[in-house]
């Protein structure tokens, strides 16, 4: 595109009417004035946590669901207006909220406790400490407050799986060496058998309560867009039947609103960018298409290399037979392509913890299958559009020069 043609886009872009009235509405940060289908849950962290305001350290509680049910918001909620009373009514209480999954944040046992301190107003670096001073610097910290910190982690299972979970049972036994000060763990997971992988004393330590968050359902997303839309879009913007699919297709993914919104907020854009006035159902099925193309290929760039090997072996095996295959098939040919690349071949074990992570992932689908007597294996197949399956292929062919 020429200079002066892209001042010309831009300048008409300027005077292009907007679908959008408030974009952000439709973002994971924006939080409602009124949250819909979450009273109980809304109740039932509230009567956990109402103990702090009377100088009592609340139990530990969990809250499990799957991605975009109403977790970290909730969490958000409710911690604020905890926070708002306990201020009003002159209550020492500190909260201190931390996504487990943020780079550089808290994604090591470090990163989490240097900045779980700062927060405490403890000046520490982000790197460079043994471990034994971090903890220590985080427990001094401690002990110059009073009153209850409640500790809320988010995506805690993220951090767990990839640090293990000492950390956990160190912040449930601290409170036996402080004095004035009682620390309350909150954690938030995507995994419903998080627990299931501790070790037992930590099981044991944390003696949590917990919170369960059911998918929303088409109706229950219905109504949620149907409230972010008269905030996010100017009068009249949407279509007919355009929430109602957005709704649709995220129950169909595990009632995720997260998925719902991000499916509203992209086709709105597709719609601005093709210069509609109008946002319609063909502009949902393009960013149905988009966020589902970004999503897979993003998540196999951030695989490690035997992964992305794994994943190009089960992508070429259905190539050839448009069927399901077995795992063990798919280890013959990986121990193949590996002696192609010269790349040190993983046992068929791992390999196939390999397949587990990639299924997990939704990049690909194992379901577990009975043979008799001959024991059990997992049948693999693909539900990923040729043109995603292509650019996958593509990513792994230019990594590995195929």
């Amino acid at each position: 595109m020429a200079q002066g043609d892209l001042k010309s886009m831009f300048s008409n872009y300027l005077e292009q009417d907007s679908v959008f009235k408030n974009k952000d509405a439709l973002t994971p940060h924006y939080k409602p004035d009124e949250i819909l289908h979450r009273d109980q849950q809304i109740d039932d962290l509230a009567s956990i946590l109402a103990p702090a305001l009377k100088g009592n350290d609340p139990s530990n509680v969990f809250l499990y669901g799957s991605v975009g049910t109403g977790k970290s918001l909730i969490v958000k909620h409710v911690t604020e207006e905890l926070k708002t009373v306990a201020t009003n009514e002159q209550v020492d209480l500190n909260i201190l909220y931390i996504n487990c999954k943020m780079k550089k944040v808290a994604d090591t046992e470090y990163r989490l406790l240097a900045k779980l301190a700062e927060q405490l107003g403890e000046d520490v670096p982000s790197t460079g400490l043994a471990t034994e001073e971090i903890y220590n610097r985080f427990f001094e910290a401690l002990q110059d407050m009073t009153g209850v910190v409640i500790i809320a982690l988010d995506e805690i299972d993220a951090l767990v799986k990839k640090v293990g979970d000492e950390f956990l049972y160190n912040l449930t036994r601290i409170n036996d060496d402080l004095e004035d000060t009682k620390v309350s763990i909150l954690g938030i997971s995507n995994d419903l058998n998080f627990t299931e992988y501790m070790d037992s004393r930590v099981k044991s330590s944390l003696s949590e309560e917990e919170i369960i968050f059911p998918p929303y359902n088409a109706l229950e997303l219905r109504e949620i867009l149907k409230a972010r839309t008269d905030e996010a879009f100017v009068e009249e913007a949407l279509k007919d039947g355009v929430i109602s699919k957005c709704s649709a297709l995220a129950a169909h993914e595990h009632g995720d609103a997260r998925r719902a919104l991000d499916l509203l907020r992209v086709a709105g854009e597709l719609a601005e960018r093709s210069e509609k006035e109008l946002v319609a159902k063909e502009h949902v099925d393009m960013a149905q298409d988009k966020i589902e193309r970004d999503r897979v290929v993003e998540t196999v760039k951030q695989q490690p290399k035997q992964s992305k090997i794994v994943l190009y072996t089960i992508l070429d095996m259905i190539e050839d037979t448009e069927e399901e295959i077995a795992t063990g098939d798919v280890y013959s040919r990986y121990k193949e392509l590996c002696s192609d690349l010269d790349v040190s071949e993983l046992t068929q074990r791992r390999v196939s913890g390999l397949i587990s992570e990639l299924d997990m992932l939704g990049v690909i689908n194992a379901k577990v299958i009975s043979k008799g007597r001959y024991g059990r294996t997992r049948q693999i197949s693909v539900d990923l559009s040729q043109n995603i399956r292509e650019q996958i292929e593509q990513l792994v062919e230019d990594k590995f020069y195929l």
